[in-house]
């Protein structure tokens, strides 16, 4: 299970890579893992709707199961990896790189105090 150093992570399993004053939010390897196989992402957000923080952003369906992602921050959608739904599969094969699911401009930064590091999401998930 990998969990790079230079992100933040929440209790729901996303993760987030910060540049500049963009969020880029995804699902974590231990996520993706628990989840199996990766089929669709279902988007209930669009770019420019505005999101609080652990609101609803989209659903991901697996061969098994459906999970929520959460924004973990608050601010705008600036862009949704619709992508991924011609090969969903990557988010299983890459969850910290091409399979990343959308993209915020935070409205409020110091959000991400709330978050954890990598050594804490280790703590959390066994790792």
């Amino acid at each position: 299970m990998v969990i790079p150093e230079n992100l933040k992570f929440t209790t729901d399993h996303e993760y987030v890579k910060v540049e500049g004053n963009i969020a880029i939010v995804g699902v974590t390897d231990y996520a993706q893992g628990e989840l199996g196989d990766i089929i669709f992402i279902d988007f209930s957000k669009s770019i420019d709707d505005s999101v609080k923080m652990s609101e609803i952003v989209c659903s991901i369906e697996a061969v098994k199961t459906v999970s929520e992602a959460f924004s973990p921050v608050s601010g705008k959608i600036v862009e949704v990896n619709s992508s991924i739904n011609d090969q969903a599969s990557v988010v299983n094969s890459d969850p910290y790189g091409e399979g990343w699911l959308f993209k915020i401009e935070m409205s409020d930064p110091k959000e991400l105090d709330a978050l954890m590091d990598a050594k804490g999401y280790a703590a959390l998930v066994g790792g």
